[in-house]
């Protein structure tokens, strides 16, 4: 494997060269994860949330990925991609989402440095499927006239994560979560997941075996992407705020 200071291409990453940019490989509770890039244009409509822009795309970026169907924070012109897998079920996630986060919103994705697209990666328990079709549907309703709002419903349930196997992450008590989100209606986010649930889960399971191509395994993982350079590298887990500060400036003067 690379060292922590290198970063490497797409290619030489699907070959098993992944880079863990300054991670030096540690594992902050997380299952060891690899990497991919992306290159990615054509947004549609936006909204300001905390500071930094909402967006979806149509497009697939040059690392692979289809943005249909993820929500996309901050400028899509940013020179780094972040795409960032999670479980809504996972302790270390919502770690990263309190500590880590709101640090890499302010300094990174507000001066348009960072786009992060969310891409669910439920492994845990099927509560974590029912959670990662939820988050898709929440998605569809409010991308269009009020994107902003998807970051409160995400934020929320973070917030509201309890312990595996509880019963916290029933459809039951995802709903009653979700309205009390404003903006959202619970409703509609039900019916979409009785309508749509089965087509839905299999775009979801499409990101789950492509992640498993690059190696992931577990959450939360990042990849960081440099679309002009086309150079990449990853972290792995909960790490601090300095660990992604450092990574992302390698990558972005790779």
């Amino acid at each position: 494997m690379a060292g922590p200071d290198s970063s490497t291409t797409r290619r030489a990453m699907l070959a098993g060269m992944g880079t863990v940019v300054a991670g030096g490989g540690i594992v902050y509770g997380a299952s060891r994860l690899e990497g991919d890039s992306a290159d990615g244009s054509a947004s549609n409509e936006s909204n300001e949330s905390n500071g930094a822009q909402l967006h979806s795309s149509t497009a697939t970026t040059g690392f692979g990925i289809d943005l249909g169907g993820h929500p996309i924070l901050g400028a899509m012109d940013a020179p780094v991609d972040v795409y960032y897998w999670s479980d809504y079920q996972c302790p270390f996630c919502r770690r990263f989402e309190q500590n880590t986060f709101p640090q890499l919103v302010e300094n990174h994705v507000r001066p348009g440095t960072v786009r992060y697209v969310f891409i669910q990666y439920p492994y845990l328990s099927e509560s974590s499927t029912t959670a990662a079709i939820m988050d898709r549907c929440v998605w569809r309703q409010v991308r269009d006239a009020d994107p902003g709002r998807y970051l409160d419903w995400h934020s929320a349930i973070f917030d509201a994560q309890g312990t595996k196997g509880s019963g916290w992450a029933s459809r039951e008590n995802l709903l009653e979560i979700t309205a009390g989100v404003e903006g959202v209606d619970a409703d509609a986010v039900g019916t979409c997941m009785d309508e749509h649930g089965t087509e839905i889960e299999a775009e979801i399971d499409a990101d789950v075996q492509q992640a498993r191509q690059f190696g992931i395994r577990g959450s939360p993982a990042f990849v960081l992407y440099n679309r002009e350079a086309d150079r990449a590298g990853k972290l792995v887990g909960a790490q601090p705020y300095d660990r992604f500060d450092s990574a992302i400036d390698r990558v972005k003067d790779a």
